[in-house]
């Protein structure tokens, strides 16, 4: 399943790997699955099928990961993180464990090629001439405005 979409190389069941564009290759044996029961509608199978899957993956112990790609994909999933360093991902939106997994896959996929995508550095620009003369007539014709509305001074 996971070798036919191009995107995990399989070489066995042991050299499975999740494959992120360029070049991060995570063995599929750093993730650990647990399963649970899906809220929602679900018929008769609602209260009898573990189908919603848990990925638990170690990030910090991971040497699958560059240490920016690392710190990058911590900051941006902070929320996801146990205290312990585990990093936490489920789904459900599927009615089958093997479809969920892949679902998780894919999730962490994207997250990842947001991670080693590297963030552009901003330029620090200034304000035009034009725009700072148009804020200062702008503030004059303001402030022209308001004193129109107060109470003349007695004299």
């Amino acid at each position: 399943m996971l070798s036919s979409s191009g995107d995990s190389r399989d070489a066995g069941d042991d050299a499975r790997v999740l494959f992120v564009p360029p070049a991060v290759r995570i063995p599929l044996a750093e993730f650990s699955f647990t399963f649970a029961r899906s809220g929602g509608p679900g018929g008769q199978n609602v209260n009898k099928v573990n189908s919603k899957a848990v990925m638990r993956w170690r990030v910090f112990e991971s040497p699958s990961l560059d240490e920016r790609v690392r710190v990058r994909f911590v900051e941006q999933n902070r929320h996801r993180m146990t205290d312990a360093g585990d990093f936490l991902l489920t789904s459900q939106r599927f009615r089958d464990q093997p479809k969920n997994i892949q679902d998780c896959y894919d999730k962490l996929r994207e997250m990842l090629a947001r991670a080693v995508a590297q963030p552009k550095r901003r330029k620090a620009t200034r304000p035009t001439a034009g725009s700072r003369r148009r804020r200062l007539t702008d503030k004059r014709q303001r402030s022209a405005a308001k004193q129109l509305r107060r109470r003349p001074a007695d004299d």
